[in-house]
């Protein structure tokens, strides 16, 4: 499993998800930072990468295309830092690892996740 990080996460996830085993690049790194979400999800699913972002768009154009990928994990706190989601995020990661690599969306709050089969 390979994870596209947005632009409104910080390029430390890297390095984190790197301790762990996990691939990741940030779209900094990659793309153009005012790339509209298309061209990051288009760039998602034809390299086989899922999205790890904080942006609520990205279940909204999941949903409006029907779309079968790129996964989609979408934290959705106030603190986005590496430090309080470290946790949270890695641990979402490794449990659902089969269900992210054949379409899903996976959304993490303080409280609870949940995860929607693709397409939604």
């Amino acid at each position: 499993m390979k994870i596209l990080i947005d632009m409104n996460l910080s390029p430390d996830w890297v390095e984190e998800l790197a301790k762990h085993g996990i691939e990741s690049v940030h779209w900094s790194l990659i793309g153009d930072f005012d790339a509209p979400d298309k061209v990051l999800i288009d760039y998602a699913k034809e390299n086989d990468y899922v999205v790890f972002t904080h942006d609520l768009d990205f279940g909204t154009a999941l949903a409006l295309t029907r779309a079968e990928k790129p996964s989609v994990i979408q934290v959705r706190t106030q603190d986005v830092t590496v430090s309080h989601l470290k946790n949270m995020v890695i641990n979402t990661l490794m449990e659902h690892t089969v269900l992210l690599e054949k379409g899903a969306l996976i959304v993490i709050d303080e409280q609870k996740k949940r995860v929607r089969i693709l397409p939604l």
